[in-house]
Formats: structure tokens, sequence, C-alpha cells
């Protein structure tokens, strides 16, 4: 039995569950008075919290600046981690519980970093031992030793629940001997948090007969006796300014627990621990057959056969290796082997839903937050929207109150850097079409958000006011066009009135500053968006519809010139600015400004000075618009398409007027003979310069057009003319496809089609 003044050390892994069990056994065997867990002593006060039936891990301790530079540290917490199961004991048993740690407000007073961080390990000590035993992966050992070993029978308890911690002990007094060095800097770190821990632990025992205390292994050494004196440790701390610092509870995810993710204290597999800590008896078997029943989920044939197969060679797989019990590694080729077929993708499928995980925890309501923080939480359960970890996609119906509520929530938030929400055009996917009513998103809660809404509170306590002041602050900072067009959009989408008149005053200075024909072409698409979306939202954009007419018309003034007299590069990007243009009119549905753009468009294609490329372009606009006949295009292109010109400025002018489709040259022989005969005539020499542009422009077709393509140009004769219709058409065979040709086409264009036949 331990002296009744001589604390009971816990040494521990972070987020073990074999560590988490012991803990449990051994505060139940020793009943200590108070416990004390290694975290920010400034969290004492929401350690009842933890007692709550709302909260759900993983969780976490976010601790944040209050006043002046950003800086963060998050303590995660999973239900398999030996602090929590220690913390939770306590509150079970009305223990006093405290953390001991170094406190944050010096940490931060001495931290130079201006970025949020986690809190890490310094050196992995459980690293080190699997090293001396022989094993290439520190988890493996830890499994092997400590998660898969059951306690031993014996006469004491207390001795048989503690006896695993004893060893670790002795084991870190030599790893803590034979260690590299730490850097000065993390030297000092370490030294003030074992001498502050120390101290805590004084007062403690000074307080109580009996007291445990939970902390990582590296630290046991620190806290054994005989311990430096009360002086020594005092000297350490010193002098240590303070910092303001406020805590609070926040979700978490089994996926920031692992180390890719950058939390050094984490695990490699943290759904697979929390399968080991909640699966009391059988947990390879129950382990496969999760897997079998989320294969079956993807529409994978996994039969219950399978599952007895993976388990005998889970099983088989340990006894070869020498383990006590079938590990992760085991049950991995298990997986591979039975459950996928040896197929990668599927077992990378199985890791990330079930391996890692995306478990998301839940914080209770009474838990202290920031106003904003509170009202997102209140509007995200009065539209039902709960945060997921899991990757959700989300269509909405804007003609739904509801829906165009959320659709409001999620661009606010964007607009305050919390991309909860990301438009299904952005991330691929989704119903979302230009002048619709259906908006599509991609939602994803990361916690690192309830940062990030505590760095927005500057601006405001609900997310409509602080989106609103975010985007003020924005447009005053605009420096361009392209800017604050690009807001203009994002403060309608999120419906902020009191925002918009900021916005479009800041918008008019630009357009009136603004020579640059080019800008103004750049910024018309989303103006020409923002004005559809007011009419799907019902928002009121008559001054935006005044600035943007304005616009326009400076663009119908100044393209002629601007167009004239281009380079390569330049030419590709106002052709991009001409598309754009010519789609937003066609957004905007504004008869007269679509003619005043025609006519300006008919007056660039008089120049002589156009780049191929730009004048290809405006003639299949001109022609798709209806401007110009098929017979006018034709001499054009026959103009453009002669010896005379140089080839690559016709196969620039090619590239402009095919650009995005050839389904014209499949329905129109004229334009397809001359374009064949053109290339046919090119010589050798010079066709190698021009190859690039061609093939640039015929990759662009679809797989169905350029397969056409190639059946037409097969039936024309060597001089690129088609040939001669065949007279012995069958003239009743055809006469069967009339009345459904009637249905089709209507019964003037099949009659007029019968004369003919």
């Amino acid at each position: 039995m331990l002296a009744d003044a001589q604390p009971l050390l816990l040494g521990v892994r972070h987020h073990g569950p074999g560590s988490a069990r012991a803990v449990r056994r051994a505060l139940d065997a020793y009943r200590p008075e108070v416990v004390l867990i290694e975290g920010p002593p400034e969290a004492d006060v929401l350690v009842p919290l933890a007692g709550s039936e709302e909260m759900r891990p993983p969780v976490a301790l976010l601790a944040y600046s209050a006043v002046g530079p950003r800086r963060a540290a998050y303590w995660p917490f999973a239900e398999f981690s030996p602090e929590w199961q220690a913390m939770r004991w306590a509150l079970e048993h009305d223990v006093s519980v405290r953390f001991c740690d170094l406190p944050t407000t010096l940490r931060f007073a001495e931290s130079t970093s201006e970025e949020p961080a986690t809190t890490r390990e310094r050196i992995d000590p459980i690293g080190l031992l699997a090293n001396v035993a022989g094993y290439d992966d520190p988890e493996r050992w830890w499994e092997d030793m400590v998660e898969h070993q059951q306690p031993q029978r014996g006469e004491d308890e207390l001795v048989r629940a503690t006896a695993p911690f004893a060893a670790i002990a002795e084991a870190m007094d030599a790893v803590r001997a034979t260690a590299p060095p730490l850097a000065d800097a993390e030297r000092v770190e370490e030294e003030r948090r074992e001498a502050y821990m120390r101290t805590v632990l004084r007062t403690a025992v000074k307080q109580h007969e009996r007291v445990a205390v939970v902390c990582g292994a590296w630290h046991v050494p620190a806290l054994s006796p005989p311990l430096p004196t009360a002086s020594a440790d005092a000297a350490v701390l010193r002098g240590l300014s303070k910092a303001k610092v406020t805590m609070t509870w926040v979700p978490w995810t089994h996926g920031r627990l692992a180390y890719w993710q950058g939390y050094g204290a984490g695990v490699d597999s943290p759904g697979w621990y929390h399968h080991l800590f909640t699966a009391t008896d059988r947990p390879v078997g129950r382990w496969l057959v999760d897997v079998a029943a989320m294969l079956r989920g993807e529409g994978q044939p996994v039969s219950s056969a399978h599952v007895i197969e993976a388990v005998r060679l889970a099983e088989s797989l340990a006894v070869l290796r020498g383990r006590p019990l079938a590990g992760l590694a085991e049950v991995t080729d298990a997986t591979r082997a039975v459950l996928c077929d040896g197929d990668e993708l599927r077992l990378a499928l199985v890791h990330r839903r079930l391996v890692v995980g995306e478990r998301l925890g839940g914080i209770p309501e009474e838990t202290p937050s920031v106003p904003l923080a509170a009202d997102l939480s209140a509007t995200q359960r009065r539209l039902r929207m709960r945060p997921s970890a899991l990757v959700t996609d989300l269509d909405l119906d804007l003609r739904r109150d509801i829906d165009l509520d959320r659709s409001r929530l999620l661009h606010r938030l964007r607009l305050l850097g919390i991309e909860w929400g990301t438009p299904a055009a952005e991330s691929g996917g989704g119903r979302q079409g230009k002048g619709t009513f259906w908006e599509s998103w991609r939602l994803a809660w990361q916690p690192e958000f309830a940062l990030d809404l505590v760095e927005a509170s500057g601006y405001g306590t609900t997310v409509s006011s602080a989106a609103t002041a975010k985007t003020a602050e924005l447009a005053a900072k605009s420096s361009s066009l392209a800017e604050v067009t690009a807001l203009a959009e994002r403060c309608l989408l999120a419906d902020l009135g009191e925002a918009f008149p900021v916005v479009l005053k800041m918008l008019d200075e630009r357009v009136a500053l603004d020579a640059q024909v080019a800008h103004l072409m750049a910024a018309l698409p989303s103006l020409a968006r923002t004005l559809r979306y007011g009419d799907v939202r019902g928002t009121d954009v008559g001054a935006l519809g005044a600035v943007t007419h304005g616009l326009t018309v400076r663009i119908f003034v100044g393209l002629p010139t601007a167009a004239a007299n281009l380079d390569d590069d330049a030419a590709a990007a106002m052709r991009r600015y001409v598309d754009g243009v010519n789609g937003a009119l066609g957004l905007l549905e504004d008869d007269a400004l679509t003619g005043e753009w025609l006519d300006t468009l008919a007056r660039v294609a008089a120049r002589d000075d156009l780049h191929g490329l730009l004048a290809g372009r405006v003639v299949r606009l001109l022609l798709d618009a209806g401007r110009l006949e098929t017979i006018e295009v034709a001499r054009q292109m026959r103009l453009v398409l002669t010896v005379g010109v140089a080839p690559a400025h016709a196969a620039a002018w090619v590239e402009g007027f095919l650009g995005g489709g050839g389904l014209l040259l499949v329905h129109d022989p004229t334009l397809l003979s001359l374009v064949d005969s053109w290339l046919a005539g090119i010589p050798a020499e010079t066709f190698i310069e021009v190859l690039p542009l061609l093939r640039r422009t015929f990759a662009e077709f679809a797989a169905p057009v350029r397969r056409s393509l190639g059946e037409r140009v097969r039936n024309l004769d060597g001089a690129g003319a088609a040939p001669v219709a065949v007279e012995d058409l069958d003239h009743a065979r055809a006469a069967l496809a009339l009345p459904t040709l009637s249905l089709l086409l209507g019964t003037e264009a099949v009659a007029d089609l019968g004369a003919r036949s």
C-alpha cells in the first residue's frame, strides 16, 4: 500500500483506451480525496460541465486571448482519454478535481506567436520505449504491452490496479535519463510546467491525505520523490507575466485527434481506439461487423461469411506474429484481403470512415461562449441545421422561407471567414444554376470555427450585425472594381440590407474612376448575377441596376477601341471578357441593352486591326444572335481561310469562332467544307506551327461532336464538298416516319417535308 502522504501518480498515454480503463481501476481502488489532472488551471470552473448529459466527447478546452494578439490553445478529450475518464470519475464520486499544468495566462504572456496552436508533447516517450523493444510503431507496442494486457490476479486490489503505472514510472526514469536534450526554449517551458505541477501537488498533499495525479507518463519522474525544494520551484516561476485569457468548452472531432490533423499528442486511429474502449467483449468481431455494414452501405457485396473468414484471418495473423490479441494491423490486413478483395480504395474508405472516423462532440447549452457563438447556435437550432463533421450536401429551394434563411446564414458566415458551407458550384456537383431558385451547398463543421467565432465577435453580437460590419469594412478596404463588385454579390446573397448602400456607394465610385474597359467588362458578370439573384430573393436592387446600366454604356463606347491591336495574351483575355459580358447581358434580359451590345459587336467586327481570335469570336456571337446569316459568315470565313492570310491568323480565327462547341460544323456542311479545305491546303511546314491552336480548339468539343465531325468529313470529296445525294430513296419507307415527325416538328413542317420528298 502507498503511504498516506504519498500521492498516487498515474502516468498515462494521452488518448489511450487501455490507460483510460487502468485509470478507472486505479481510482476505484485508491479512492482519492482529490484528483489532479494535467491541464490548464483556468478550466477548473468548467469541470462541472463535463458531468452534463449534453456533454458528448470528443470535446476540447479552448483557451484564447481576450485582448491583444491572436493566441489560442486546445486541450482535446475523447471518450477514451484517461484525463476525461478521471474527470468523470471524480464528478461521479463527488471528489474534488483540479487541473495542475502551467496556467495559460503565463504561457500566452511568454509566447510570441500570434497563431492558434494546440498543446503538443515535446518528446514521445512511448515511441522511445517502442524502439527499445524493437517495435517500429509506438501504438502497436502500447497495444501489446498495455491495451491488450488484462490485470493480474492477486491479494491486493490496489497493487493489481496500480501495477501498470509503477512499471511505466520505472521505464520513464530510464527514458528521461537517456533522452536527447531539448532545445533551450522547450527546456525552459518544460521546467516551468513541472515546477508548477509540483507546486500544485504540494498544496494538495497538505490539504488532503489521498491525492491522485493523472498526467503524461513523461512527467511522472519529475513528480516523484525526492522533489526539489519549494523555493527552487518558486524561483523557476518567479517574474513571469500574465496575459488575459478566456476559456470554454468546444466540440471536437476524432479527425482532429489524429496526427495528420496537427495534434501532436493525438493518435493515428481514434475511431479504432474508441471501439476498443467501448467494446467490452469480442472487439475484433464487432469491429469487422461494423466494417462490413459500412461497405454494404456503399453497395459492396459483403456477406456474413466474409466477416467470419476475416475474423479467423485476423486471429491467425495475431498468433503468427506472437501478439496476445489481434490489433489494428491484423484487422487491417484481414479487411484488405477478405472484405475489400485487395482494393486499396475500399480500404482507404474504411480507414477514413471507421479507423479515424468523424465523430463530432457536443457541449451543453449553458457552456460559456461569446454572444456571437450563442446567436449562431440558436439560429442553427431554429433552422434545423445541426453541425456535423461529416461532409453533407444540402439543396435549398429559395422559394421556401426556411431555405432562404439557411442560404442567408451560410453566406453571412462566409463573409465572416467561417466556411461551414461551400457552394456546390465551387466544390463540384450540385444542382445550382444561374438565375434559378435552387442553391446547393456542401457542409462540414470544423472545430476551429469556435475560434473564428471568437475573432468575429468583435464585429457584432449576432451573425447578421457582425457580417454587416465586416462587409462595410471590406468595402472601405477594397482597392479594385473587381473586389467591390464581388463583394456586392456576396452582400446581396447574404441579404445585408444595411451594408448594401455602403457597398453600392463604393461601387459607384470605382466605376466612375476606373477607365479601363477590361476592368469594367470583368465586373459586369458579377453585377448581372447580383441583379438576377435580387429577383429570385425578392431584394430591391433598383439602385444597383442604375449603376450596372451606366457601366454597360461605358463598355459599349470603349470596346471598339480597346479591342484593337492586341497581342496573343491580351486577345485571349479580351475574348474571355467579351464572353462574360455576352452571358451577363443574357442574364439581365434587357432587350434594349442586348441590341446595343450587338451593335457594338458589329462595329468591332468591322475593324481591320482585330486579332484573329477576337475577330472569329465576335462573328460567332453575331451569328448565334441572328445578326449574321450563314451565307455572310461563310463569306467572311472564305476571306480568312485563303492562301493570302497567314495560317496562324486563320487558325486563331477558327479557334475564336469554334471555341466552346462544334455543333455548328456538324449541322452546316458549307462551313465544314470551308474548314476542311483550308486545313487540307496548309503547307506542311506551316501546319506544325498552327497545330497546337487547332488541337486546343477541337479538343474542347465533346466526344460525340468529334465523332460526328469525323463521319461527315469522311463523306466529303477530295475538294472538301459533300457528295451528291443518292436518288434511290425509298419514298414508301420514308413516309412511315412522317406521323412521328409530325408530333416532333409540327404538322406544317412535316407537310412541307412530304411535298419535297
